[in-house]
């Protein structure tokens, strides 16, 4: 645990929420089961397996010591989490090991707040792997028509319309997580840009396609949720919908954390099912998210319609 323990002895105490410590790019010998984030103003320890009671005490002795010096007299809050295997996905334990929980619980990136959730499964509500996939679409949101599919809390909604975008059309089949993304724009002070649809995508193409077609499109399926979408599957079918869906010259972000699935194999998908897109550039992950294979990475294609 020696990398993760060095880690947090160094570690700041950012404004925003991040990642610290990614053992699972496998960079760290010894630490490939365990990552930590800051999820102000809480902790959150995560192990993928069992973890021994030694193990656990040196990690919160840790967060301890270092909380004692940069927290500015706050009670430490920290949470452990362990993904245990289960099939293709995993399940999570997770357990409130010192402090509380704030209610409602809001962190911030890059001025956007958002609300989470660290002790209610493996999802948080904002996946921090993905902050260079918001700043590009608060980037290139200005003035667009923008449909979010697979939206979840509705993250990129967010920022897109901080970037100025006219409307956005988030779309997922799960109302809770559409209701949280609401909550999300009330955060943000954003009302009556964006629409919330609770659909199944792949029941939804005739309504999806008469509300567009959209200057950008944003594809962020999980990789595998039984009943909404299998990325081994899935992908070539969504793919082959995505010309139909945008302007002339729209871009799309095609996310894929698959770590199965190398990029090559993406893209030559891509190639096969929408020969029309044109693939501008990958977006690099933050770098606390490297990786000891960039194919075992989140990978982030901007793709537009030539």
């Amino acid at each position: 645990m020696q990398a993760l323990i060095d880690a947090i002895a160094s570690a700041s105490h950012p404004a925003d929420a991040c990642r610290v410590f990614h053992g699972r790019g496998g960079l760290y010998p010894g630490c490939e089961d365990w990552t930590l984030d800051w999820y102000p103003p809480v902790w959150v320890a995560t192990h993928f397996g069992d973890t021994s009671a030694t193990e656990v005490q040196t990690l919160g002795d840790a967060l301890a010591a270092r909380w004692a010096q940069i927290g500015q007299g706050q009670p430490l809050n920290w949470v452990l989490q362990r993904r245990q295997p289960d099939g293709p996905a995993s399940r999570a334990v997770t357990k409130l090991m010192a402090g509380s929980m704030p209610e409602p619980h809001v962190v911030t990136e890059d001025g956007a707040r958002y609300r989470v959730q660290v002790l209610k499964g493996q999802n948080r509500g904002l996946f921090l792997d993905m902050a260079e996939g918001r700043r590009w679409v608060r980037q290139h949101a200005q003035g667009a028509k923008v449909l979010n599919l697979f939206a979840y809390t509705c993250a990129f909604s967010v920022v897109a319309l901080q970037g100025g975008a006219r409307e956005v059309v988030n779309l997922d089949m799960a109302q809770g997580a559409l209701t949280t993304g609401q909550q999300n724009h009330q955060l943000n002070g954003f009302n009556g840009r964006a629409k919330f649809l609770a659909h199944d995508l792949f029941s939804s193409w005739g309504k999806v396609n008469r509300l567009g077609p959209y200057d950008v499109v944003i594809m962020d399926p999980p990789s595998y949720q039984k009943g909404s979408f299998v990325a081994q599957k899935d992908w070539p079918r969504l793919l082959r919908r995505l010309p139909d869906l945008l302007k002339p010259g729209g871009r799309a972000l095609i996310c894929l954390n698959a770590p199965e699935i190398p990029e090559s194999v993406l893209r030559e998908q891509l190639a096969k099912e929408a020969p029309a897109m044109v693939v501008e550039q990958r977006l690099p992950n933050p770098p606390v998210f490297a990786d000891i294979s960039p194919d075992r990475g989140l990978k982030v294609l901007v793709a537009r319609l030539g």
